[in-house]
């Protein structure tokens, strides 16, 4: 049965995301991926080590990211390959807001680069490779 997909935007711009990072959305995100670190789940703790507040673990990172782009390219999409670099911290009541930029490749897969960006600069800067 065909499903609805985006058609492709100009220039390959993918649609922009803002994500509210709530601490909820830290906390469930650090338990998600086993991660009990605790500077992801106890505000203390984070500021003791030098933190403003707990922040997203770069797991909960990677996984956005993937979400941000298999939103856009649909239940068909198969990822191929992920490479993120970190930035600024993303601490709990940030807004992260994601950009991407699609192009092709010789493969004929899409080579998508992603920014997730907070008000204090770049958090994450990503390249995913998907195929249809």
């Amino acid at each position: 049965m065909p499903a609805w997909r985006p058609a492709d935007q100009p220039g390959g711009i993918l649609p922009t995301w803002e994500l509210a990072v709530t601490p909820t959305v830290v906390i469930s995100t650090a338990l998600a991926t086993r991660d009990f670190q605790d500077v992801h789940h106890d505000r203390d703790a984070a500021v003791r080590r030098g933190g403003r507040d707990i922040f997203l673990n770069i797991l909960a990172t990677t996984g956005l990211v993937q979400r941000y782009v298999t939103d856009w390219a649909g239940p068909e999409a198969r990822v191929r390959g992920v490479a993120v670099r970190l930035g600024t911290p993303c601490y709990a009541n940030d807004t992260l807001t994601f950009t991407g930029r699609a192009a092709p490749d010789a493969r004929g897969e899409r080579v998508v680069t992603v920014s997730g960006r907070t008000a204090r600069g770049e958090h994450v800067a990503a390249t995913v490779r998907v195929s249809s």
